[in-house]
């Protein structure tokens, strides 16, 4: 059984902080505009804007010390984190979740915080959302559907998303819950206490900056660990920025992932608007989804 944490209203307090890599303030200035505009109040983290002169928004101590009051903060109601980059994984085991687990919140992110989201997910089974953090504010971007559709989320609104179709595409109708996130993360999750199960749920995937080599790995990997075999369907995202070596590996990110599920018989949809770009949709990680691909059309809908 999946809990869900309180969906927000006018006036509730959501926190922003980096658990992770660093982020300048000025960069979630927009967030914070945007968040008041809709009506919430913001309690801004120290690590947003921090001192550290390394990778990190802080130190592991500091980073964990931050989180941890949040997420046991009764007059917090939401976790809106900054950025992602890498860190997680380096202070999700000391974190308590006792607290949260009796008055759990909605937590929001995506990149690195897909190890959190699995976690959740895997060792308490609290739902949480999977969508644009506080640097997707920026830049005139907070009337976008991605942005917009957080918005619709926290406020408890069901969503439904639709994209163009693809030649790869395979068709089916499927209801299940939906797990997944960075491919990264969720490979590196595995053999942790933070693997997800995907048996007869609804996967969907997206990663940036890797090389083609890789995500082949990585799809080997899921299919060697069985997370491919049982799956309800698979959604596969944006790979912004990929990469290939001097001697190219012959084959597209599409061709790559579609090989690696090419004998099984679950719908498989590309091109689906959850990314590291400005396409990256709010999903809810142990919700309800109903996925339909068609040869004109595709749609994720929560049920």
């Amino acid at each position: 059984m999946i809990k869900y944490p309180p969906y927000l209203k006018r006036g509730n307090t959501i926190g922003i902080t980096c658990p992770a890599g660093y982020m300048a303030a000025a960069k979630a200035e927009d967030c914070i505009t945007t968040l008041q505009q809709w009506g919430f109040e913001v309690m801004v983290g120290k690590t947003l804007g921090s001192r550290s002169k390394n990778y990190f928004s802080g130190s592991d101590e500091e980073r964990v010390h931050e989180l941890q009051a949040m997420l046991d903060d009764p007059n917090i109601h939401a976790i809106l984190f900054g950025r992602g980059g890498y860190g997680m994984s380096r202070i999700i085991d000391r974190l308590n979740f006792k607290k949260f687990v009796r008055h759990p919140k909605w937590l929001v992110g995506f990149s690195d915080i897909t190890l959190l989201h699995a976690h959740l997910i895997s060792q308490y089974h609290i739902s949480s959302i999977h969508g644009p953090m506080a640097g997707a504010f920026a830049q005139g971007n907070k009337t976008k559907a991605s942005i917009l559709s957080l918005h619709k989320t926290l406020l408890g609104k069901k969503q439904s998303y639709s994209c163009k179709p693809n030649t790869l595409n395979r068709t089916g109708w499927v209801k299940g819950m939906l797990v997944g996130g960075n491919l990264t993360l969720l490979t590196h999750a595995i053999g942790s206490i933070s693997e997800i199960d995907t048996r007869n749920k609804i996967l969907f995937i997206e990663d940036i900056g890797e090389y083609r080599y890789q995500i082949d790995r990585m799809m080997q990997q899921l299919k060697r660990s069985g997370k491919l075999k049982g799956l309800s369907g698979l959604v596969v995202g944006g790979f912004t920025e990929m990469k290939d070596t001097e001697r190219p590996f012959g084959k597209s990110i599409a061709q790559i992932i579609h090989e690696s599920v090419q004998e099984y018989s679950y719908p498989v949809c590309f091109d689906f608007p959850v990314s590291h770009s400005s396409q990256n949709v709010a999903l809810k990680i142990g919700g309800d989804y109903e996925l339909k691909v068609s040869p004109r059309s595709v749609r994720l809908k929560e049920c």
